[in-house]
């Protein structure tokens, strides 16, 4: 990232999170001003005692004046220890407050992009990114300016008096001084390349981890663990090396900065011999002069900690920033609501291409393939139309790969087709709210996400604002009130990540228990009872039953809905049939029709067994 690039950066940052806690960050200001004035007083006190001591053994006048010359020390030397204690814990408190707050408006960025962005970066690099990058930034948020502005004020103020105290020795000093920070500058460049492979390998090696610790079954059963393993050792080879080469950086930055020090010393030393042999200074103003010396140590050594922290800090906000320049393809521009009650459904010459399906080089910005390069390439939906109206159960059938599941993330706008419209409540889903879209639409799949949480939590996804009322309820109208008395703590039954311990009908009840309170117009199953034993099924299609809720009729629900499904009991309760086959669609109508017509696909299907058909 450019310097310009990376100082505007810095700004946006230090903007969006600190003037938040700008009463912090003026308090905490004040406290190092006063930090430093009381530095720059205690060698001004001690060489008074130094030269006021000379004076009375000289001519034996009353020591009064070094007692309180003592006294004065150590008050000034306790209330400097005290400010110390304060600034050090309010910078961390101001540095922990402001990158929580960027960590939490980073990972709610991320959750905001879309899926092709997601399929290109594991979970575990993101963590790392969110969680390892930011953390880098705590330091350098709780420290950096102010360290820097300290340590500046603190040499600036030892060079105003070293120059009332004598030109000569402040110019020598601010010389050196000059050339000290010239050379800690130089080396802060070639650090920072450094530090920012050394995180990206870092990032790489969480992301490689997280994907073998979430397959170790398969690892385990496939008898390849040594071979994760062994591809463990080449990620944390290479995080080594990147991250020795940055410290090598680091540690060189440190020689030269000790080098520079010895250097100081061993100038303050022979100026202060020879003025005092001049006769120019006193032996308490030869004190100041290496007292300050070792005072200008502590602040230049600051900056060079600043410095190697900027290096790391770097690589952290220029892989931020780049984060945050990510932008979703599926734009939230939209702000029309979609209408009350069960939603139409309406595909209008859809066709849908993924980025990684499409002809090298064909891939648009929004991770689709532009339709004008090669309109058949890569298409998994091609040309597809249907209306389903509002109220009416569609089932769709198709092999696997056919793009049964891509239609129903194109109805979650989870992407944008690459040509066409789909359409819900006769509103094109692209001038639709997208929170409001994602609140009326919702499915069920054979993989429920189940969190390390109460059941209550999972069931509401951890909304406060749901009562056990709301939730009983809802379980009640599913029909499943005795599950839920089966559970060995109701409500407040403690779930493992990942549902351990849980079957996967129980988990689907659940997925049905939190579609109905959030009551959407359309519902999706995609193939959710695939996988059950026939009493689990029986009670899955009890709550299919109650969830969509006939009114008036079997043509007209209280919610539209679409099932995705290789079982013919599943498919016996639609109204529609739409079959699917290489990406288009071969046969939509009724499925009574459709059944009793010898001549279409859905007949031979069911002649033949949906489960042997769709294999």
């Amino acid at each position: 990232m450019p310097l310009a690039s990376l100082l505007s950066e810095y700004r946006r940052l230090l903007g969006t999170y600190f003037w938040p806690q700008r009463g912090r960050v003026m308090l905490l200001a004040s406290l190092l001003l006063a930090s430093v004035g009381l530095q720059l007083v205690n060698p001004q006190i001690i060489r008074y005692f130094i030269d006021a001591t000379q004076v009375s053994l000289r001519s034996g006048s009353d020591l009064a004046p070094l007692v309180y010359a003592g006294i004065a020390f150590m008050v000034v030397s306790l209330v400097g220890r005290l400010l110390a204690i304060a600034t050090t814990y309010l910078s961390i408190n101001v540095g922990w407050r402001a990158t929580n707050s960027l960590r939490a408006a980073l990972a709610e960025h991320l959750l905001r992009l879309d899926m092709p962005f997601h399929k290109t970066h594991t979970p575990g690099e993101l963590i790392e990114r969110v969680d390892g990058d930011v953390n880098e930034l705590a330091d350098f948020f709780a420290q950096f300016v102010i360290r820097v502005v300290t340590s500046g004020l603190l040499i600036s103020g030892v060079l105003v008096l070293l120059f009332i105290e004598n030109w000569l020795a402040g110019v020598a000093l601010a010389l050196y001084s000059a050339a000290s920070i010239i050379a800690m500058s130089a080396l802060q460049g070639v650090g920072v390349r450094r530090w920012t492979a050394a995180r990206q390998a870092a990032a790489e090696q969480f992301g490689y981890i997280e994907e073998r610790i979430s397959g170790v079954e398969d690892l385990q059963g496939s008898g390849a663990t040594s071979y994760a393993l062994s591809r463990l050792f080449s990620f944390a080879r290479r995080t080594i090396k990147t991250r020795r080469s940055a410290e090598m950086v680091e540690s060189f930055s440190s020689g030269i900065s000790r080098l520079l020090f010895g250097t100081g010393w061993a100038l303050g030393l022979g100026m202060g011999a020879y003025l005092y042999s001049q006769h120019r200074i006193s032996i308490g103003a030869v004190f100041l002069i290496i007292a300050y010396i070792s005072m200008l140590a502590g602040p230049l050594e600051g900056l060079r900690k600043q410095a190697s922290n900027l290096q790391r800090s770097t690589a952290g906000i220029s892989r931020i920033a780049e984060l945050f320049r990510k932008q979703p393809g599926v734009r939230a521009d939209g702000q029309r609501m979609l209408p009350p009650g069960p939603l139409s459904v309406g595909f209008e010459g859809v066709s849908f291409a993924y980025a990684d399906q499409g002809p090298m080089g064909g891939a648009t910005q929004e991770g689709l393939v532009d339709p004008e390069d090669d309109p058949d390439t890569g298409l998994v939906l091609r040309d597809v139309s249907f209306s389903l109206a509002a109220g009416r159960v569609l089932g769709v059938l198709g092999r696997t790969g056919s793009g049964k599941t891509t239609l129903t993330r194109l109805l979650f706008r989870l992407y944008d087709p690459t040509s066409g419209a789909v359409r819900l409540g006769n509103v094109d889903l692209r001038e639709a709210g997208l929170d409001d879209l994602r609140a009326r639409v919702g499915m069920v799949t054979q993989d429920v996400q189940l969190f390390s949480a109460s059941l209550r939590d999972n069931i509401t996804f951890f909304d406060d604002s749901v009562g056990d009322e709301r939730i009983t309820a809802a379980l009640d109208a599913l029909g499943l009130r005795d599950w839920l008395g089966a559970m060995p703590q109701g409500l407040d039954t403690r779930l493992a990540a990942g549902g351990a311990g849980m079957s996967a009908g129980e988990a689907q009840l659940l997925a049905f228990t939190r579609l109905l309170l959030k009551d959407p117009g359309l519902i999706i199953l995609d193939e959710a009872a695939s996988r059950l034993d026939p009493i689990t099924e029986q009670r899955l299609e009890r709550a299919i039953t109650r969830l969509l809720q006939l009114e008036g009729g079997h043509v007209r629900h209280s919610r539209t809905a679409i099932i995705i499904a290789h079982r013919l009991r599943t498919v016996q309760r639609a109204d529609d049939i739409l079959v699917l086959e290489g990406g288009r669609v071969v046969e939509y109508g009724p499925r009574q029709r459709l059944a009793s017509d010898p001549g279409s696909r859905f007949y031979s299907l069911l002649q033949t067994g949906l489960e042997e058909a769709l294999a």
